[in-house]
């Protein structure tokens, strides 16, 4: 069993909650998202602890550190 289970935390609270944990079953766990249009709905896309999934929100950092590479931020302009 996975802690956190997201899919299951998804439905106790009213939600549609989904895992996806083979990459040949991403097209039908995306269909399924998308065919629910009365409520919120949870994927749960788990991959490998050493997967390189971007854009990426490193654990314990702000959304704002968004990086879309490796040490690579967006430029959104707010530095000016």
């Amino acid at each position: 069993m996975q802690v956190p289970d997201f899919a299951t935390l998804a439905t106790a609270y009213g939600c549609v909650g989904l895992r996806c944990d083979r990459a040949e079953d991403v097209d039908a766990t995306i269909e399924a998202a998308m065919a629910v249009d009365d409520q919120p709905v949870v994927v749960d896309f788990r991959v490998s602890q050493d997967a390189m999934v971007w854009p990426m929100v490193a654990a314990g950092t702000s959304n704002d550190d968004i990086q879309h590479a490796r040490d690579v931020r967006p430029d959104f302009g707010e530095d000016e």
